[in-house]
């Protein structure tokens, strides 16, 4: 299957989430620090109705610093409602725009990390399949925004539901979903992490 297809059946297990979620579920605190669920559901498809030289405009009065560019575009969004966001997502299953780069690998990434940081504080635990989530973790890895290979250098990470591992040194074992969070930075996960590594790792973590 394609990263595309893989990043559009992301975002159909995220629609199958939201469609679920109450008014106070949206109004809940995510992982990210100072966001509610709604917004990192906008944070996530903000992208989507921008073309290249409006994406261009909002990198230059964000001074191209991800963090502020990613901050005043929320607050463009800030008004829409949680319907509004869900048909948003109808709309765009299939990532476009910034998020359909690398191939629809940012989508697939970005989409994986940002559900877990929904799921994760409402206690809404799943399985994501190790063909989406395998080559999400190269992309946390590796991408310029994240560049989780940092806060996980010198460890070997290695994966407990999936045929999976990555570098050299002590060992850092826990799920997939578990080692693709703490490479994105979210400290979350790292009390189901274990292994002689995990020391260095909780020290990067959050950077």
């Amino acid at each position: 299957m394609s990263l595309m297809a893989l990043a559009r059946a992301e975002r159909e297990d995220l629609h199958d989430l939201l469609v679920g979620l109450s008014p106070e579920q949206w109004r809940a605190p995510s992982l990210c620090a100072g966001w509610s669920v709604k917004d990192v559901v906008a944070h996530m498809l903000g992208y989507e109705e921008l073309g290249w030289g409006q994406l261009a405009q909002r990198f230059a009065r964000g001074l191209f610093l991800v963090d502020r560019v990613n901050a005043l575009r929320l607050r463009e969004c800030a008004s829409r409602t949680p319907d509004e966001l869900v048909e948003l997502l109808e709309t765009h299953l299939v990532p476009t725009g910034l998020t359909a780069g690398m191939g629809g690998a940012i989508g697939l990434t970005d989409g994986m990390i940002h559900q877990q940081d929904i799921r994760r504080p409402l206690g809404l635990a799943r399985d994501i399949p190790a063909e989406r989530l395998v080559p999400a973790l190269r992309t946390a890895l590796f991408a310029p925004t994240l560049l989780g290979v940092l806060r996980v250098r010198d460890v070997r990470l290695v994966a407990t539901d999936m045929d999976w591992s990555f570098g050299r040194g002590p060992e850092v074992r826990g799920t997939g979903e578990a080692i693709l969070m703490t490479v994105a930075g979210r400290r979350d996960a790292l009390d189901e992490l274990s292994g002689p590594g995990r020391t260095r790792v909780a020290r990067r973590a959050g950077a």
